[in-house]
Formats: C-alpha cells, sequence, structure tokens
C-alpha cells in the first residue's frame, strides 16, 4: 500500500495494519491507563485513547481518523469501558471525532509542525463547546440527572475537556515525528 502525501486518500490507500495497530493500542491504553481527574465528577475520566487515533489522522487523513475513532469507540465501549455502555460510546466519538477531524483537516492541508500545532488546538476548541452541549443534552437522557446537576458541573466538564484533550494533544505532538516514518514505511 501507498502513503498519499496529500492526507486526502482513498480507503485503498490505507494500510489497514498499521491503523489496526493503532486502534489496538488505543484500547490498549485505556486498559492501562484511566482514572478520574476530579473528585467532583468520577464518571469523567482521563485516559490517553486519542493519542494514537490523532497519530493515525496526521499519518492516514481525517477521515482515517473519524473511522479509528468509531473503530475504537465501538470495541472500547464493548470491552474495556463496557460500564459506560451506549453513553460512553456516545461520547467518545462526539469528543474524540471533534479532535480528530479538526486536526486531520489542518494538518492535511500543510504537513508541517505549525499546521500540526495548530490542528491540534483548533481541535480543542471545537471539541470544547461541542462537550459542553454534549453533556447539557446526552448526560441527563443517560444519567439520569437534571440538566441544572450537569449544569452546575459545567466548571469542571470544561476542566476536564481541557485538560484531557491538551495532554493528549501535546502528547500526539511530541511523538508524531518520531512515528511517523515508521507509519510510512
Amino acid at each position: 500500500m501507498t502513503h498519499n502525501p496529500t492526507g486526502a486518500g482513498k480507503i485503498q490507500n490505507w494500510p489497514i495494519a498499521k491503523t489496526a495497530m493503532l486502534a489496538a493500542i488505543s484500547i490498549v491504553l485505556v486498559w492501562l491507563f484511566h482514572f478520574p481527574i476530579f473528585p467532583a465528577a468520577p464518571f469523567l475520566e482521563y485516559d490517553p485513547a486519542n493519542i494514537p487515533i490523532l497519530i493515525g489522522a496526521f499519518a492516514y487523513g481525517p477521515l482515517a481518523g473519524i473511522l479509528l475513532t468509531l473503530a475504537t469507540s465501538l470495541l472500547q465501549g464493548l470491552t474495556v469501558s463496557a460500564h459506560s455502555g451506549v453513553y460512553g460510546i456516545l461520547m467518545h466519538i462526539l469528543s474524540t471525532g471533534t479532535l480528530v477531524l479538526a486536526a486531520g483537516l489542518c494538518y492535511r492541508r500543510r504537513r508541517t509542525k505549525p499546521a500540526a500545532l495548530r490542528g491540534l488546538f483548533l481541535g480543542i476548541a471545537a471539541l470544547v463547546p461541542v462537550m459542553l452541549g454534549a453533556n447539557l443534552l446526552v448526560t441527563p437522557l443517560f444519567m439520569g440527572v437534571s440538566r441544572e446537576v450537569v449544569w452546575s458541573l459545567m466548571p469542571v466538564i470544561l476542566g476536564f475537556n481541557l485538560l484531557k484533550a491538551g495532554i493528549n494533544s501535546a502528547v500526539t505532538f511530541l511523538l508524531y515525528q518520531r512515528i511517523s516514518p515508521l507509519l510510512h514505511k
């Protein structure tokens, strides 16, 4: 399989084994590392699952990143995070999908360090309002709490999303240049 340097590739240009490896790494990372950050909302757990997904979006384009997001969200929701059920799957798809799409689209246009950094910042900037809205709409349905309760947690939800996306984006930025040659062999 060949690498499409524009990242805009067609499905037949994606290295399936390497993409599957990134999905597997994402699942293993969630299994090994997940913990609550804020005592006020123990259901909001940090995990590094987005790092391999972001790396996949940078390496193979935003569509690959979205497919990785869908695959890992479903696999994670059926295995290591089964306790969160459909709610966890949906929230993971919304948050990671937003981050990956924005970052991947920006990086696809110009494959440079500044473009990667700009894409990651844009991804975080897009993820935060999406997740604030999603929590107001979706959380009451699945968690059995009122919107008022969710509204009272907005500072915690905001901090959680900024912290998780920020850490995962920073690690992605630091790792991608080192890993990229392996993904394009």
